[in-house]
């Protein structure tokens, strides 16, 4: 088995500010056709930056599609052609107004494979250096440093919902314990 798709032909319904959609039609491995419905996404970043005492910076911050305050990692979206790792420099300073010296990377995640070709590039730091946050227009969230320890605690409980965050906040927990970071 090769186990792939072959897109015959797409018809892209949307083109917004940041997501592109369309429908494909695709030939199967076995000849039979299909659809597929795409969402484009330019890609985005997250970090778990750790304070000197083993605390983790989240921010909590509304987001329209779930309705309610989802609380998360600082993160963010590529810009085009964007480095990640600059992406990700830029975006910790922007909601948390910290920056740090040196950057893990961790992974790349895929959060929704079934719909989307969306990546996450995933990085952990020790901050550094702290200022003051400097918000996107439009932006408005709350940065909240919570023990390491607790943190993993929020996500054992599935009191933390944001996958990338749950990812993020055991890793970091494994790179101090492995005193990596």
């Amino acid at each position: 088995m090769e186990l792939t798709e072959k897109t015959l032909k797409q018809n892209f319904v949307h083109h917004g500010r940041i997501l592109q959609m369309h429908v494909d039609k695709v030939q199967l491995e076995d000849g039979r056709t299909s659809t597929r419905e795409c969402v484009d996404h330019p890609g985005g970043v997250s970090v778990a930056a750790l304070t000197q005492q083993d605390e983790i910076l989240l921010v909590r911050q509304f987001r329209y599609p779930y309705g309610e305050v989802v609380v998360e990692t600082p993160a963010g979206k590529l810009d085009p052609g964007e480095d990640p790792l600059t992406a990700c420099k830029r975006e910790q300073k922007e909601e948390t107004g910290t920056v740090a010296d040196s950057y893990i990377p961790l992974s790349v995640m895929y959060p929704s494979p079934g719909y989307t070709n969306e990546k996450l590039y995933l990085y952990a730091c020790r901050i550094t250096e702290e200022g003051s946050q400097q918000l996107d227009d439009g932006e408005f969230l709350e940065v909240d440093r919570v023990p390491l320890a607790e943190a993993v605690a929020l996500v054992e409980r599935g009191e933390i919902h944001d996958a990338k965050t749950q990812v993020l906040i055991l890793r970091a927990a494994q790179l101090v314990r492995d005193n990596l970071i």
